[in-house]
């Protein structure tokens, strides 16, 4: 039985990716914030993954499974993911205490980086384990 590694080499071309998706969909959901919490992010992460699917399956896993099943298997990643990251990060800050001279604004924003930050690490298992897992 081959042993296998919680991080490896992918780790950093994941991270690679997710500069270039973070970015993208960093700009969406601030752009759309005036849509609301879950429409901002979700509309963002829709087009995030979109663009992760595509280098993470190629450039990142070196998937070899057909592009259907992992395609549906990387939205099923995506939208677990999304979920219980977002749906953490907002009670999460919900029980801190938001400083004063912090507006509302900006502690939905950083509400959502946390939310950011909790999707990269269950996305990268999610897709490493799940979506592109590697024959035997």
């Amino acid at each position: 039985m081959k042993k296998t590694k919680l991080l490896d080499a992918s780790v950093p071309k994941f991270l690679l990716v997710g500069v270039g998706n973070t970015l993208l969909s960093m700009v969406l959901m601030f752009l759309l914030e005036g849509l609301g919490y879950w429409p901002s992010t979700a509309i963002a992460y829709v087009a995030g993954a979109v663009m992760s699917f595509f280098l993470n399956r190629q450039f990142t896993f070196h998937s070899e499974e057909t592009m259907g099943r992992s395609a549906v298997k990387f939205a099923l990643n995506v939208a677990v993911c999304y979920v219980l990251a977002y749906g953490i990060a907002q009670p999460l800050m919900f029980i801190l205490p938001r400083p004063e001279f912090l507006a509302p604004v900006w502690w939905e924003r950083l509400t959502k980086l946390v939310g950011m930050g909790l999707y990269t690490v269950l996305n990268y298992f999610g897709q490493r384990f799940f979506a592109f897992r590697k024959g035997k």
